[in-house]
């Protein structure tokens, strides 16, 4: 992370990234976010644009249902951009979406939903008396190195979520957040180009550009 100021944008785009619409999410808070720190972005469910990209984002607001079957058209296509190594970055449900399945997606008596499967996992809800959503301010803690949270160790970010992350492996956790349990905030593959956040750094002041920043850096390596 260079010491430049992430209060203006860079002074040439570093990245071109697409933001993926598959009818759920905040896409224009998630571009204006991403613009900011550095990045060309076009938003569409394009297959042959996530291929000529340096990096694409999976935003999401909603359930875990909908976002899978809202997503399925392009499954495979998200699948491709996470084997050719590129950098797949989830926000909020997309992050869930990255992991194999949720509670949530089994709980109107239908057959729970797959998610991506990239992180193998479930996501489960809160239930252990805490107010639910989570919503508002709380604090990450990076438990190992990952290049998207460069600068954040502390830092506070905004959630709004039921869910949380519940990976097969301890190690796919980035960053943990206390919410009268530890959860994993920042989740990634093994590889390390599959990765996501449950808060929303579009809203997360600072911290949140950081991590845009970081990510939009992580695209221009690649």
């Amino acid at each position: 992370m260079s010491q430049q100021s992430i209060s203006s944008p860079p002074d040439e785009t570093l990245a071109s990234v697409v933001v993926v619409d598959y009818g759920l999410g905040n896409l224009r808070s998630v571009t204006r976010g991403l613009e900011r720190a550095g990045a060309e972005v076009t938003i569409t469910a394009d297959s042959d644009a996530f291929a000529a990209a340096d990096g694409v984002v999976l935003p999401g607001v909603g359930a875990f249902r909908e976002g899978i079957e809202n997503a399925d058209p392009i499954r495979e296509d998200l699948l491709s951009v996470a084997d050719r190594g590129q950098p797949l970055f989830g926000i909020c449900l997309g992050m869930q979406m990255l992991l194999t399945t949720s509670e949530e997606g089994g709980t109107d008596g239908d057959a729970a939903v797959q998610g991506l499967d990239l992180i193998p996992g479930t996501n489960v809800r809160f239930d252990q008396g805490q107010k639910v959503p989570h919503m508002g301010w709380n604090e990450l803690q990076v438990e190992r190195e990952h290049p998207l949270v460069d600068g954040i160790d502390g830092q506070y970010a905004y959630f709004v979520h039921s869910y949380y992350a519940v990976p097969d492996d301890e190690g796919a956790a980035v960053a943990t957040t206390d919410y009268d349990l530890e959860f994993p905030s920042i989740v990634a593959n093994e590889a390390g180009n599959v990765f996501g956040t449950q808060f929303h750094p579009e809203k997360s002041g600072e911290t949140g550009l950081r991590i845009l920043r970081n990510f939009v850096e992580i695209c221009a390596e690649e």
